[in-house]
């Protein structure tokens, strides 16, 4: 299995714009985020989550040649406006719709942005979407497992994400954007080879969880490695890697163009 972490940075990407981001490093290019995506690659089949509005800079950075199921977590502004640049991925399978699993809400909001997008394309090279309601454990084309939860996140839930790849036995959980991880998520997230976690910044948010909130859930999690993501500016890469490395040893940081495979 292959992780790709496209952008982890919050909603409005770091650094801010109009604004001096004190405490930061720009001059390390790992404290520049764009906003938060993920590409998974499971048993050959590649699993796009969320559509950040770099989406198609993104693809261009990481050199994404295939989206064959799209995973929309949740349908706020910085996972869902990417979206239309899905175009090119249909052109390549002959127009036909890409899958698209999500919440109720974030359904809705595919319909009300990308009206001309649901089923066949409205003609060439356009966008073309499947709508469907995330189910509690898809299998996915080759194989691959993919189970879900459902994650406080203020007025609007996320998807928290976990896969399981059964030619290798590695099992990757995905939590983002939410304020806790229930128990619920705890149990079919647990003993993971890899966690990437939600983890806005050092003090109190009230739909994100916090460094110290994200490390707890790590603990929680048992996984072997986390990692936090959707991190503002006041998240130093350098700085917060070094105060985690004497404190939650097994916890770091994404940045922006990571590779991570698990085997």
């Amino acid at each position: 299995m292959e992780i790709i972490v496209m952008g982890c940075g919050t909603s409005q990407g770091v650094p801010l714009v109009a604004h001096d981001n004190p405490g930061i490093d720009l001059k390390d290019g790992r404290n520049w985020r764009s906003r938060t995506s993920i590409h998974v690659v499971i048993e050959g089949h590649h699993v796009q989550v969320d559509a950040a509005p770099e989406f198609r800079m993104q693809c261009l950075k990481n050199d994404i040649q295939a989206v064959d199921t799209f995973i929309l977590t949740h349908g706020h502004a910085d996972h869902v406006l990417g979206m239309d640049d899905l175009r090119q991925f249909c052109t390549n399978k002959g127009g036909e719709p890409i899958p698209v699993f999500t919440t109720p809400i974030g359904m809705e909001r595919v319909r009300a942005i990308y009206p001309y997008a649901i089923g066949r394309p409205a003609s060439s090279g356009y966008v073309a979407l499947a709508l469907n309601l995330m189910p509690r454990r898809l299998v996915l084309p080759g194989g691959g497992i993919l189970s879900s939860t459902i994650l406080p996140h203020g007025h609007e839930s996320t998807l928290g994400l976990v896969f399981e790849e059964p030619s290798t036995g590695a099992k990757f959980t995905y939590y983002t954007d939410c304020k806790s991880v229930p128990p619920e998520a705890v149990e079919l997230g647990k003993n993971a080879d890899l966690a990437i976690l939600d983890g806005l910044r050092p003090n109190y948010h009230p739909t994100h969880m916090s460094i110290d909130e994200a490390c707890a859930v790590s603990v929680e999690l048992g996984a072997k490695r986390s990692l936090i993501t959707h991190m503002t500016y006041q998240i130093d890469y350098a700085i917060y890697t070094e105060k985690l490395r004497s404190t939650f040893p097994k916890v770091g940081l994404c940045y922006d163009g990571l590779r991570i495979t698990l085997e």
